[in-house]
């Protein structure tokens, strides 16, 4: 097979009946270890928003069992993306990230934003360190494998297309971007966690390097300081040229998905996908202010 060889594959696939199909081409072969950087990034850009980082805060599981929330998180999309919307193994991952939400008064704002992380951020960060951009294809079946997942998880409203999930998040991190002690403290968790994969004595220069990946709204929103020009320019430039040495490298030819990378580290003896995530914890429903509940429409059937 030739380098580009899958990308005439994707494009001879329609972007919207075959969208599930191309998006596990493109994340399981072409940019398996972006779209997992790139998926990190969009989740953690969400406790910026204080109503999502006080509540990630007050469930302790990013704080307390940050291996855990993260293995899980990762295993349960991945098991969507490897198994399909109608599989059995897809459908109880849907069904364990519905009941895990239901557990909490989350606004379908915060969800709509939360789900255009998923489709936006892969997007810019393959464009700019991949070892090739997304194709149109790729961008189209990526906004609407997530509109399927959002149907499935209850949200109403989500955007018809890529430029409206980008305009969505956009939109919503100038509005509700803000300082927050308690996603603070979810963020430094984060950090901590990935730090925690590598040799001890790396963690500081490991710490510095990711916020030299971070944008400065994100940066602000913490209160991190902005790592000099020089450290961020040597940080990205080294990234992507990571990705212009993959270009060289031959096509993968097996899938490679979430589940067997190395920094999933909670489950050596194997799991079971309905065991996976998060379960309610006692008095807690979320954050003061109460959002309408979305249960009703949250099944996954």
């Amino acid at each position: 097979m030739k380098r580009f060889e899958r990308l005439g594959q994707i494009r001879r696939l329609d972007p919207v009946a075959d969208a599930w199909e191309i998006y596990r081409l493109s994340v399981a072969f072409e940019f398996p270890w972006d779209y997992t950087r790139a998926l990190e990034l969009a989740l953690y850009r969400t406790y910026a928003v204080p109503s999502i980082g006080r509540l990630l805060a007050r469930t302790a599981e990013l704080t307390e069992r940050s291996q855990k929330r993260y293995d899980d998180t990762a295993l349960l999309l991945d098991t969507v993306l490897e198994h399909g919307f109608a599989g059995e193994e897809g459908r109880t991952a849907i069904r364990r990230i519905n009941q895990m939400h239901r557990s909490y008064d989350i606004s379908d704002d915060d969800m709509r934003y939360v789900l255009s992380t998923f489709v936006v951020m892969p997007r810019r960060w393959i464009d700019t360190y991949g070892w090739r951009r997304l194709s149109r294809h790729e961008v189209v079946a990526s906004a609407e494998y997530y509109r399927t997942l959002g149907r499935h998880m209850g949200i109403p409203g989500i955007p018809d297309t890529y430029e409206e999930f980008e305009a969505l998040l956009d939109a919503y991190e100038e509005a509700h971007f803000g300082r927050d002690e308690q996603a603070r403290q979810v963020s430094d968790a984060t950090l901590a966690l990935m730090t925690s994969w590598y040799p001890r004595p790396l963690a500081p220069l490991l710490h510095t390097a990711t916020l030299a990946l971070l944008d400065e709204s994100l940066l602000r929103a913490f209160r991190y300081p902005v790592p000099g020009a020089a450290t961020t320019a040597w940080v990205r430039r080294a990234v992507r040229t990571r990705g212009r040495l993959v270009r060289l490298l031959p096509p993968r030819r097996t899938p490679h998905f979430a589940r067997q990378n190395w920094e999933i580290k909670g489950y050596p003896n194997g799991y079971q996908v309905a065991d996976l995530g998060t379960r309610p914890v006692p008095g807690l429903r979320g954050c003061p202010v109460r959002h309408p509940d979305n249960s009703a429409t949250g099944a996954a059937e």
